[in-house]
């Protein structure tokens, strides 16, 4: 059986959070910087600058996200924390008017990312990822986690690169509540972390 251990993603591991982000999907050119950063921004950065600005962020602390190891190897990683920090969130239609939280609220934070290389899916990562990051937002001092992940039944096709949202039953099964459903296929979840 394989060993998985669940890391924060701080400046010594910048490598394995590459290798993590590199193995499949969308995670090796966006450099989880999707949600950092307003649209016209993200048109005119490159490949590279994305990964500066992540090596930056992982740098300047605290960690952004957490990296998942199977075996000794990078294998998943999971991005949590302050949802305000994260600027096309509060940008992006179908998700600000529905959060029931305040947008500049500190004490809310959100899983909005998750990447599993594809030798390592199937292992049930995204849920190990998602307990870890619930308790790293708990010792953080997070009021409520919030996450906007896809509902593969729901009846419409969702592209895999998509998934990246995660599904909302991963969610529900680590205690989320829906508290909105902007499209059919796209629920808002939220954890109470004060409870």
């Amino acid at each position: 059986m394989a060993h998985i251990s669940i890391e924060p993603a701080t400046a010594d591991r910048f490598d394995d959070a590459e290798h993590a982000l590199s193995g499949g999907g969308d995670g090796y050119g966006c450099q989880c910087q999707w949600w950092m950063m307003p649209n016209s921004e993200w048109d005119r950065t490159t490949r590279e600058q994305r990964e500066g600005m992540l090596r930056a962020e992982i740098d300047a602390g605290p960690p952004p996200a957490l990296i998942a190891y199977v075996d000794g190897e990078a294998a998943g990683w999971v991005r949590v924390g302050p949802r305000n920090r994260q600027v096309r969130l509060g940008r992006t239609r179908k998700l600000a008017p529905n959060s029931p939280e305040p947008w500049d609220d500190e004490s809310v934070w959100t899983v909005s990312c998750f990447v599993v290389r594809k030798e390592h899916r199937g292992q049930g990562l995204n849920a190990r990822l998602l307990d870890a990051a619930i308790d790293h937002a708990r010792a953080s001092g997070a009021r409520v986690i919030e996450a906007y992940p896809f509902d593969p039944d729901a009846g419409k096709k969702i592209p895999v690169n998509d998934l990246y949202h995660g599904v909302v039953s991963t969610f529900e099964a680590a205690g989320f509540r829906e508290v909105a459903r902007p499209q059919p296929h796209l629920a808002i979840v939220s954890l109470d972390l004060a409870g």
